[in-house]
């Protein structure tokens, strides 16, 4: 550990507590070697200044990621930063290379799953959070680089995770090295599916931990020339076999003994077991059962597990028959016999114990009891039979039980081995070690002897490996290393091993010799090793002894150690159970082959636990010798085993225990203090101000404040500063000197300031005292004034109202008599202008309707004249055709004879005729029903609108007469007879008002039932108007339907004109005829008789190919013209349209057979072949998408095909036949709009057949396809930017200094780090414009884009919960940054092509918006989740609050009750539910469907589509050309 220096008066340091290990505090006194503390607790203690160390204040409130940044590597230090980090739930911490692992005793799935593997993999180590899959990860690709085996080594007490941390070992080296299957599993699922059996049989409750491994497990992981696992092989070490016969309170035997008890009854009753307390070796201990765990469950679970690694049935039964014989075997009880030193079985249960044990084990029941009870000892001359005392009895039956366990083990793992299967070509392996760690309790005996000797071992491997690694580090940074010595335990090893004179070979010797005790052996311990400085005889025993070992002195009892050493099987107990009738139970004790010079098969060569441990252990450190290893070191928190509870004690113990407080010993013999040029410059560039103003490099800097500051023998590297230990306490120290200059010269002139303004406030306050005085004078002053000059003004507005009073009335008086005069002029008026309209509009009536009545007599008279002229002209008419008829007579031969052709068209003609005059007539008359109807209902509404307006006019002007007369004031005038008169007319005027008001009330109420009636009507006559509007539209078809009968009918009777020239063609344009009929039926092209002439002319005249050498043709032509590049045509993609109008012309989409589609498709295959162009990709992803819209809309299930009427087939049924035919019959006016045959544009679906459904499924698949392709080639060209964006704030802090003369080339930093994010928007903008360039759909754009932006999300929220150099505050503003520069690109790219593409950035938004708020400590819970980041989920939150750290203005996080809260939200999801992981997925699914992309695109015309010069000249595809209206 450093050694603390430069202890002053203020420094905060850390004080040893007997409690908690260790407690900060402040130096208040320094008396000589004595220094006064006043600890946080509040408590002022003296210690020694020896005995105190420095705090670091600078240090992060989260702690480091890797220990070996800490600014003071000490105990303390340690402690401390791990403390910080296990309460953020950082369970993961590095010392350098080494990985601590404190056991968070919950579930934290998030940390384990696929997305934290894909996070680490490749991940360069220390750049993401420290986590054991990096560990796993540099072994793994180390063994690939280096070709070399790798190891790691799992070591911690029992409870702290060893075998958990083993398993996510496995799970992530399967993850990384591929899989390679046997029978159907893969080689890590059958090593994982091996442990629950191991557990049951290895693993036990101990007083730390409910499921301790009470051995050894070295997992070999092999690996192919592929690098894929190939194989795997697990070796055990020291089972603990005492367990069997001897465990303590509240401990538990083997987990099997206690699953088979709680096995289904018939199981119980098949091996006659019970419950546990009624076996003796199971009930040495109250404790019977594990809390939250079912033994029953369990056993079948263990059962499932056989199965899985290939234990067959009989093996299971043979398997349990020996534990329960094991069971029964200690139920075993011997009383004293009737001989001297002799025994027989105590009582008839313990014979019924021991017939069972034989039966279960199928050996002789005499035999058995034999093997207990006596010994067979080999003489020279005889063999004698010596039978046991009870004593003796008892320990041949626990060795016995021993013996069978033990094989048992060793057997299953042999099996499990087999089953797994090892691969013998493998070259490299990674063997995962997990071992006990070093263990020290009350009593101590050989079991704990060889575990710390196993870890003395590994200690001194973990030693070698961590200098190594400084050496690696000091050689990295080329300084000089060559004075600093290492410490090796190799003496505590030698005291252990060392041959002849070692504790191991001494017990042997001890255990050769039959009259060898304890006693003897002990003593024999303190002759040889009295002098040795290892070694210590306790005071107060004969029998005991200590040993020194790296984690502290231990205390061994050696009263079993002789016992537990000797190995050897009893000659008896092997002869017996090798003899049994049962072949698994004479497997477990195989023959022992005879020696020469042995005269008997009794006896049988000693051996050792010890040596035979030691010879393990040798191969086992050989391997680790020969790979390259790395460590884990697991870590319990607590031994309540629940989370968030952290005994500093105990953990202090651990770390000492597991070699981590050693590994730190090391580093501090060394330089324990690094710190990369910017952080000591940033931290202790206060000490040398000049040297930062200088234009200087960061070397050259950290060198010369090292040499103002005298700090001999720091060295400076590459990119570190190493310091020695102290040195970092002295340079705190004088730091802190000069912030407590500065902080005292700035106290003096903030007081100075503060009494300046207190004087400053004095003044000011006398000044207002004074102004206030001098206003209150001046204001009674102004009230005096004020008062007389509103008395002058009272009186002025008094007189003038008086007057102003007299003047109104006299005004309103001749106001009053000018008003009633004019009244009655008005009146008389009134009266005069009502009169004269009413005789106008009578006049005008009457000459209105005189007038009409001349009109219509005149209309009527006229239309009999027309009339009786045109039956005039009619009559001369018939009268011609009479006679021209009569000339006709020449031709009335031929007509007979096609009367019998033509009659059919005749009777459809007449039939059409009859019903169109039916219909006629139904209109007709419905028509005329609705005219009168709408008549009658006009003419009301008129009658009602002119009587309602009428009334009102009426009602209106007698209101306003009323009302003129009623607010008429009397005139004080003499005439009375005058005004009883208009008194009496008022009055009238008054009834006559009521009457008008009553009348237009009627009326009004009238017009309302009216108006509703016409609002029925009305509705009625629109859905008249309406059935009037479909009747029109069948009588049009009818019409349009008989124009093409006549139209017919007129053909026919030319060519029947035609052939009655000429017999000899007839016949055939008959057939013509016919075929014509028929095609006119069919098909949906009409064709001009010039046109169908000069075609059949042709083919007649020139000879006809054969149809598949036509079809073979045309589709070739068009294949070799799609697969160039056609281009656009405003907007649409040529090749899609003419490959749909083609298609659609040949009818393809109706054919049960055809190439064409599988031809179509392989070529936009061969074309995309090439992924890397995304010119080609965007110009196909155009055309496919179009092209599977036409399809969309055109293609309909064939199931609706059978209801049609089913026509005669006629030769062009075939594909090529309706080719020849279209190509025939298609005329030069054809107008081919999207999906329709008409101009107008109607869709007509078709009736697919399986070939254009399977082709349109087809195009769909190479639709998502270049689509998804497209989008990853954006993902990857933008990759390499975001990796450079994400690694920004490494760069920045590298480059990135103070002092004036650095502000250029930060200017310059910044700029280039604003170039990625720049490079970034550039990327996108450039494949905008490609595919905008060809047209692509902007649906498909926006998915694109939105994709896109997700990716980008994920990969930068993410780096933000893994990276800590992410977290940070300059961070947050440079992300800001950029993500201005991606709304930016939304904005100009419009909502069209990017969408809701900006909504998906809305994570990294929300970090980044917290990680650049200002006072987070202010902040609630609420605050955060709802309203700053309410789509964060609370892991996330909980993750970026305590990894934020400000670099820039040194603030800190959110406040401790938050983060507490948070952790108690945590805790509920984790016990309601899996918690989800914090890390975001990416989605590279495809976003959308056929039908989705149908909807979004609209509807355009083809039909002006120009064809390709390929094919714009074969009369073939003249179909194609647009053709003027």
């Amino acid at each position: 550990m450093g050694t603390p220096v430069n202890i002053i008066v203020g420094s905060h340091v850390w004080v040893e507590d007997p409690d908690i290990a260790w407690v900060a505090g402040q130096v208040m006194k320094i008396n000589g070697a004595e220094v006064e503390v006043k600890t946080s607790t509040g408590k002022v203690v003296v210690v020694k200044l020896s005995s105190i160390y420095p705090k670091d204040e600078d240090a992060p409130p989260g702690g480091v990621d890797d220990m070996t940044k800490l600014s003071y590597l000490h105990e303390p230090g340690v402690l401390q930063n791990l403390a910080a980090r296990y309460q953020l739930n950082e369970i993961y911490t590095y010392t350098g290379g080494i990985l601590i692992a404190i056991n968070p005793f919950q579930r934290l799935p998030h940390l384990y799953d696929l997305h934290m593997m894909e996070q680490y993999k490749g991940a360069p180590f220390g750049e993401l959070s420290p986590h054991v899959f990096a560990i796993a990860d540099i072994a793994f690709r180390a063994m690939i680089n280096e070709g070399k085996s790798n190891s790691i080594l799992v070591s911690g007490e029992s409870g702290a995770g060893k075998t958990e941390t083993t398993k996510m070992l496995m799970r992530y080296l399967a993850y990384l090295g591929g899989r390679k299957g046997t029978e159907g599993r893969t080689v890590e699922q059958q090593v994982l599916e091996s442990n629950p059996v191991l557990e049951a049989f290895g693993n036990a409750k101990t007083v730390r931990n409910n499921n301790s491994s009470r051995f050894g497990k070295f997992v070999e992981i092999q690996f192919d020339k592929h690098r894929r696992i190939s194989g795997a092989a697990i070796r055990t070490y020291l089972l603990e076999r005492s367990r069997v016969c001897q465990i303590s309170d509240p401990e538990r035997n083997y987990h099997c003994f206690y699953l088979l008890c709680a096995a289904p009854q018939e199981e119980i009753e098949k091996y006659k077991l019970g419950h546990p307390k009624t076996f003796r070796y199971l009930n040495q201990s109250n404790c019977y059962e594990l809390v939250g765990i079912s033994d029953a469950h369990d056993y079948l679970a263990t059962r499932r597990a056989m199965d899985i690694v290939g234990i067959s049935q009989k093996e299971q039964d043979a398997i349990f028959r020996v534990v329960a014989a094991v069971l029964h075997l200690g139920n075993v009880e011997f009383a004293k016999g009737k001989e001297i030193d002799s025994s027989v079985l105590k009582d008839d249960k313990s014979k019924f114990h021991l017939k069972t044990v034989a039966e279960l084990l199928m050996c002789d029941l005499t035999g058995l009891e034999d093997a207990l009870l006596k010994r067979v000892m080999v003489t020279p001359e005889e063999v004698i039979k010596r039978s046991l005392d009870p004593d003796g009895a008892l320990v041949s039956r626990d060795g016995l039980a021993k013996t069978l366990y033990s094989r048992l083990f060793d057997w299953l793992v042999d099996k499990i081995n087999n089953s797994i299967g090892q691969d013998p070509n493998s070259k490299c392996l990674i063997g995962v070690l997990d071992i006990y760690g070093f263990e020290s309790f009350k009593t101590n005996s050989f079991e704990q002897f060889c575990i710390n000797f196993t870890n003395e071992k590994l200690q001194q491997h973990f030693n070698q490996h961590v200098f190594k690694m400084e050496q690696e580090e000091y050689t990295k940074e080329e300084i000089d290393w060559s004075y600093i010595e290492f410490v090796d335990n190799q003496d505590v090893l030698d005291l252990i091993e060392k041959k002849p004179g070692g504790i191991i070979a001494l017990l042997d010797e001890a255990c050769m010799f039959p009259k060898s005790t304890h006693e003897t052996f002990a003593q024999k311990l303190y002759q040889t090793f009295s002098k040795h400085k290892r070694f210590i005889k306790p005071k107060l025993s004969r029998t005991d002894f200590t040993i020194a070992h790296y984690a502290g002195e231990v205390l061994y009892q050696s009263d079993q150690f002789l016992d537990k050493n000797k190995d050897y099987v009893v000659p008896e107990h092997q002869d017996l159970l090798s003899a049994s009738k049962c072949s698994f139970v004479a497997g477990l004790f195989p023959p022992i082959l005879e020696e020469t010079n042995k005269s008997s098969n009794k006896s049988s060569k000693f051996s050792s636990i010890g040596s035979r441990f030691k010879l393990q252990l040798q191969q086992l450190m050989e391997t680790l010798n020969s790979t390259e290893p790395h460590y884990i070191r697991c870590v319990k928190p607590n031994n309540l085993l629940k989370p968030a509870i952290f005994e500093n004690v105990n953990i202090m113990q651990q770390l000492r225990c597991g070699g981590v407080l050693e590994a730190i010993r090391i580093s501090c013999a060394g330089y324990p203090t690094r710190k990369t040029f910017y952080e000591f410059l940033h931290r202790f560039g206060i000490l040398a101000p000049e040297v930062l103003e200088g234009n200087l490099d960061e070397k050259t800097a950290c060198t010369k404040i090292l040499e103002k500051m005298g700090m001999t023998g720091a060295q400076t590297g590459k990119t570190k500063v190493f310091l020695r230990a102290g040195q970092m306490a002295d340079l705190d120290a004088r730091r802190a000197l000069i912030l407590s200059t500065a902080a005292k010269k700035i106290q003096r002139k903030t007081r100075t300031h503060i009494a300046r303004r207190h004087f400053l406030a004095l003044q000011q306050a006398a000044i207002c005292m004074q102004s206030v005085c001098r206003v209150r004078l001046a204001c009674k002053i102004f009230d005096n004034l004020k008062r007389e000059a509103a008395s002058i003004k009272i009186q002025t507005k008094c007189r003038g109202h008086l007057t102003r009073k007299n003047y109104s009335i006299l005004k309103n008086s001749v106001v009053k008599l000018q008003t009633g005069m004019r009244a009655m002029a008005a009146g008389k008026e009134f009266r005069y202008r009502k009169q004269t309209k009413a005789a106008t509009t009578i006049q005008a009536k009457w000459r209105g309707h005189r007038d009409f009545s001349y009109y219509k007599r005149l209309i009527r008279a006229s239309i009999v004249t027309q009339c009786r002229w045109r039956g005039k002209v009619a009559k001369k008419e018939l009268r011609k055709l009479k006679m021209a008829s009569r000339e006709t007579g020449a031709l009335k031969e031929a007509k007979d004879k096609l009367e019998k052709q033509v009659e059919d068209l005749t009777l459809r003609n007449q039939l059409e005729k009859r019903r169109r005059s039916e219909i006629e007539e139904a209109k007709n008359q419905e028509l005329i029903k609705l005219q009168q109807s709408l008549e009658a209902m006009q003419s009301k509404i008129e009658e009602s609108n002119a009587l309602i307006q009428k009334e009102r006019e009426t009602a209106q002007k007698a209101i306003e007469e009323a009302s003129s007369i009623v607010h008429e004031t009397p005139v004080p005038v003499e005439d009375t007879a005058k005004i009883e008169s208009l008194t009496e007319e008022i009055e009238k005027l008054k009834d006559v008002m009521q009457s008008e008001k009553q009348r237009a009330d009627d009326a009004e109420r009238k017009y309302a039932e009216t108006q509703q009636l016409s609002e029925v009507k009305t509705q009625k006559l629109e859905e008249t108007e309406k059935r009037v509007q479909q009747l029109q539209e069948s009588l049009s078809r009818l019409e349009e339907k008989m124009t093409n009968v006549e139209s017919e009918n007129k053909v026919l009777r030319q060519q029947a004109l035609a052939m009655a020239q000429n017999h000899k063609l007839l016949s055939r344009s008959s057939r013509s005829i016919m075929h014509r009929v028929e095609s006119t039926k069919t098909a949906p092209d009409f064709h001009s008789t010039s046109m169908n002439a000069r075609d059949q002319s042709e083919m007649e005249d020139r000879p006809q190919k054969s149809l598949n050498d036509k079809q073979q043709e045309y589709q070739d032509l068009l294949i070799r013209c799609v697969a160039q590049h056609l281009g656009f045509s405003r907007g649409r993609p040529v090749a899609a349209c003419i490959i749909y109008k083609c298609l659609r012309q040949w009818h393809s989409f109706e054919v049960e057979r055809t190439s064409i589609f599988d031809r179509i498709i392989q070529t936009i295959g061969n074309a995309i072949e090439t992924q890397d162009n995304n010119d080609i990709l965007a110009y196909w992803l155009s055309n496919a998408s179009t092209l599977l819209l036409l399809l969309q809309r055109t293609l309909k299930a064939g199931g609706a095909a059978g209801a049609a009427p089913q026509h005669r087939r006629a030769p062009s049924a075939t594909l090529f036949g309706r080719m020849t035919q279209s190509f025939r019959s298609t005329p030069p006016g054809v107008n081919l709009s999207l999906l329709g045959d008409d101009s107008a544009g109607t869709i007509r679906q078709v009736d697919a057949k399986y070939p254009a459904l399977l082709f349109k499924q087809q195009l769909t698949a190479y639709v998502e396809k270049i689509y998804g392709i497209i989008r990853d080639n954006l993902k990857k060209e933008i990759s390499p930017q975001l990796t450079q964006c994400i690694q920004a704030p490494r760069i920045s802090r590298a480059n990135l200094m103070k002092g004036a003369a650095r502000t250029l080339a930060n200017a310059a930093a910044q700029e280039i780090l604003i170039s990625h994010w720049q490079g970034i928007v550039k990327s996108l903008a450039n494949f905008l414009n490609l595919l905008k360039t060809n047209h692509v759909p902007p649906f498909l754009v926006r998915k694109v884009f939105t994709q896109i932006f997700s990716f980008i999300n994920v990969q930068f929220f993410n780096s933000l919960l893994l990276r800590r150099e992410c977290c940070s505050f300059s961070n947050g503003e440079y992300v800001k940054t950029g993500l201005a520069e991606l709304e930016h690109w939304c904005y100009k790219a419009t909502d069209e092509y990017a969408g809701t593409a900006w909504d998906e950035l809305k994570h990294i938004r929300q970090a980044i918006g917290f990680l650049v708020i200002h006072q987070k400590p202010k902040k609630t819970l609420d605050e955060i989740s709802h309203d700053l980041c309410p789509v964060l989920s609370i892991q996330q939150l909980y993750r970026i609050s305590t990894m934020y750290w400000d670099d820039k203005y040194g603030t800190h996080s959110l406040s401790p009750d938050v983060i507490a809260n948070m952790r108690v939200l945590m805790t509920e999801d984790s016990n309601n539910a899996v918690s989800s992981s914090f890390l975001l997925d990416d989605d590279s699914s495809i976003p959308f469907s056929v039908d989705d992309l149908s909807k979004s695109m609209d509807t355009f015309d083809i039909s002006d589509i120009e064809p390709p010069p390929l094919i714009r000249e074969n009369s073939g595809f003249s179909f194609l050309l647009p053709q003027a209206n």
